[in-house]
Order: C-alpha cells, then sequence, then structure tokens
C-alpha cells in the first residue's frame, strides 16, 4: 500500500506539474507557427517548424526592450535588497518601538490599487523630468518590493538564533560584523529566494511601464502589448517575443531551485 501510494502521489506530482507548464510549453510552441497555422481551431499538433517569428521579432528590436527589462530589473532589485534586507533585521532582531505598527504600514502600502496613483506618479515624473526613464522605472520597481522583501525576510531573520549574536558580540565583532559575516550567512536561501522573487515581479511588471515609458525606457511586456493591433493579435510574434521574454526567468529558477527550495522553506511563507 505503501508503494502504490508513494507512486501515485509520484503520478499526480507530474500531472500537476505539467498542467502547470504547459500553457509555457504552448506559447513556446506557437512561436515556430505562422500566423495562420497559430490561429487554427481545432490547434495545429503538426506544423513544419520556423523561426521566421523569432527572427522578425529580433529586426524589430527587440534586443533593445530585453536590455532595458534586464537593467531595470537588476538596478530595482539590488536597491529594494540595500534598504529591504537591514530593515527586516531591524524589525526582527532589533528592539524597535510599534514593530507592529510599522510592519503593518509597510505592508499596508501594497494595499493601494496600482490605477488609484498612476495619476499623480505621471505628474510627479512629470514635473522632474523622469518620464520615459529607466531611473522612474527602478525607483518605482524598487519601492514596489520593499515591502516584500522586509516581510519575507523578516520571517527569515526570525528564525536565527539571537544568542548567535550575542556570542559574536561576546568575540569581539561589532553589530554590523554580525550582521554581514554571520547572519547573512545564515538566512542565504532565504536571501536568494527573495531576491529571485523581487526579479521576477520587476520582470514582468507591465502598468507602470506602460503608463511611464513609451520609447526610450519600454521594457519587454510593453514591446509584446506592440503586437495587439487594430487589425488583430498577432499570436505567432506574440508568442515568439513571450519565449524570449520568459526564457531567462526559467534559466534563473533552474539554477536557483535549490537556494530557491530551501529558501521557501526555512519560513518565508510563515505569517
Amino acid at each position: 500500500m505503501k508503494k502504490i501510494t508513494s507512486g501515485g502521489l509520484t503520478l499526480l506530482t507530474y500531472v500537476i506539474a505539467i498542467l502547470f507548464f504547459f500553457p509555457i510549453l504552448w506559447i513556446f510552441i506557437t512561436g515556430f507557427k505562422t500566423e495562420s497555422e497559430a490561429i487554427n481551431i481545432p490547434p495545429s499538433l503538426f506544423f513544419k517548424p520556423s523561426l521566421e517569428n523569432f527572427q522578425i521579432v529580433w529586426e524589430a528590436g527587440i534586443g533593445g526592450f530585453f536590455a532595458n527589462s534586464v537593467f531595470v530589473t537588476l538596478a530595482s532589485t539590488v536597491i529594494a535588497l540595500l534598504l529591504g534586507v537591514p530593515a527586516a533585521y531591524a524589525l526582527a532582531l532589533l528592539k524597535v518601538k510599534h514593530k507592529d505598527d510599522i510592519l503593518f504600514w509597510i505592508i499596508s502600502t501594497r494595499f493601494l490599487p496600482i490605477a488609484g496613483i498612476i495619476i499623480p506618479l505621471y505628474l510627479l515624473f512629470k514635473n522632474v523630468n523622469l518620464l520615459d526613464s529607466l531611473l522612474a522605472l527602478i525607483l518605482l520597481y524598487a519601492g514596489m518590493n520593499i515591502p516584500l522583501i522586509i516581510w519575507m525576510m523578516r520571517s527569515f531573520f526570525n528564525d536565527v538564533s539571537f544568542e548567535i549574536i550575542e556570542a559574536t558580540q561576546v568575540d569581539g565583532a561589532s553589530g554590523l560584523q554580525a550582521f554581514f559575516q554571520v547572519v547573512l550567512l545564515l538566512v542565504r536561501p532565504g536571501l536568494v529566494s527573495t531576491a529571485l522573487l523581487s526579479m521576477v515581479f520587476a520582470w514582468n511588471e507591465f502598468f507602470f511601464a506602460v503608463s511611464l515609458s513609451y520609447t526610450n525606457a519600454a521594457t519587454l511586456p510593453v514591446y509584446m502589448a506592440s503586437y495587439m493591433t487594430q487589425e488583430g493579435l498577432f499570436w505567432a510574434k506574440m508568442s515568439a517575443a513571450a519565449s524570449i521574454s520568459i526564457l531567462p526567468v526559467i534559466i534563473l529558477g533552474w539554477f536557483t531551485q535549490r537556494q530557491l527550495v530551501r529558501g521557501l522553506t526555512m519560513g518565508a511563507v510563515k505569517g
């Protein structure tokens, strides 16, 4: 019975994994079809693959949008980590007055509907000449991810025994030395998983990008939306662009899967 149960759970796991991965696989396959084959009903399961769509989107300048996405994602994640990780450490292990109120205020900033704040943000960036600039998106994405980083990293820091920090201080280490040389090493898997999730959120963000950038700072999601025209949807070309956009995230997740799983089981899903 144990073998049957184990085999059944394994089979169920594979089925669920295939169901979740199938939309990504279908997008990738559609990128190799012609436009007529991409909209066939029922779908064309047998066709002659072609790289024409990938060539078209590359010649149309997707490389520039890709570079913008990479730069904005990396820069905003680094800034968010530099600000969010020390804040999470202080809120988890140091004596801070009104800690619960601060934490609630931080997470409450995520309650705001994006559509409700886009006009003030547009006017603000217009007045400081930051419209259609990478800096504007970097600042917005960093601010968007800081609450996520604080709450996730706080749960990881809560798993660190304060006695370890006291022991390092007894040995003569300063507070900064204990933080960088001991505590960060202990929560490294959590730090990796938090950074990866922040990068995914920044990489996929569309509303701010399409509202505040149009030429110089447009990112991959904005580029993909350009295939939604008055003439209709160019499914094959959009799928080719989406495949190029998805591939870096899949590769990054594949190489960091051990750290990601280990980090999420450390306490990132705790309250």
